[in-house]
């Protein structure tokens, strides 16, 4: 709320906002704050308030341009409104080729293949609403390690200690690569070098004591097979900043009372 602030006499008083002589419904605003979770009432009713400022300028826009609307596949008549509006008052400029492989030559890391791991686990299950018992299986899990690290057999651990229907493969969960297990272990799996991991990966399941038997790096992507990946994600950014932009002109062209905004970004993209 830095850039912007609402104007209410009390913290749990309702603001009194207008936008070019329309008066916002504070019932709307109650019910618009479901979608706007904060850590204060009042950022959420500015978030609030904000989002629906937004939409009653672009209905007012619409409106004034005698926009009608058909929608389409399951939107509501506002989302087809806003669609339609933004179609023909933001002019977006095609991504050029020169553009798209200059972005490809410099970001090599992201047009990699994703690695294949094999790797064998022990889990320490730990409930995560549970901090006294996560706190617990972690020093477990380092003492684990530990031992390991003195040349205690893996095996034989998985067997005495692991929670994971895969310590009847001594522990083996096969070849992983990117998307196949829960993404907090995947991120920290997927970076390990061979061997035994020094500190335990963290899940929502518990604490997992990992040795890398297989590594296998990811090998660079031909331009042709990212081009459109990388064309469409310049093309949102562009879009995104056009967006704000033209939002940015609604709200320095219209008449608001009652909340200030300025540098607003765009609640619709959130």
């Amino acid at each position: 709320m830095s850039n912007a602030t609402i104007i209410a006499t009390s913290e749990q008083e309702w603001p009194h906002i207008r936008i070019n002589g329309v008066t916002l419904d504070q019932e709307a605003i109650a019910q618009e704050m479901q979608y706007h979770p904060a850590g204060s009432r009042q950022e959420a009713v500015f978030l609030s308030s904000q989002s629906l400022v937004i939409r009653t300028l672009l209905q007012q826009r619409a409106a004034e341009l005698g926009i009608a609307v058909t929608p389409v596949s399951d939107e509501t008549e506002e989302e087809a409104v806003i669609r339609t509006l933004m179609e023909q008052e933001i002019n977006l400029p095609e991504t050029d080729a020169e553009s798209v492989q200059r972005f490809f030559d410099a970001n090599p890391e992201r047009f990699t293949s994703p690695p294949l791991v094999a790797a064998r686990h022990i889990l320490l299950a730990a409930d995560p609403s549970d901090p006294d018992e996560r706190s617990q299986q972690q020093d477990a899990a380092l003492a684990l390690i530990a031992r390991l690290q003195q040349g205690e057999d893996f095996t034989r651990l998985v067997t005495e200690y692991s929670a994971c229907p895969s310590k009847a493969q001594g522990g083996a969960l096969g070849q992983i690569s990117k998307g196949q297990t829960v993404p907090e272990f995947e991120r920290q799996l997927l970076r390990l070098p061979l061997g035994l991991a020094t500190q335990p990966i963290e899940s929502r399941y518990g604490f997992h004591i990992v040795w890398v038997d297989l590594r296998v790096d990811g090998e660079a992507l031909p331009f042709a097979v990212v081009e459109n990946r990388i064309r469409a994600e310049l093309g949102q950014r562009v879009w995104h900043k056009a967006v704000v932009q033209y939002l940015q002109t609604l709200v320095g062209a219209a008449r608001i009372e009652g909340i200030e905004l300025q540098g607003a970004t765009s609640p619709l993209l959130q």
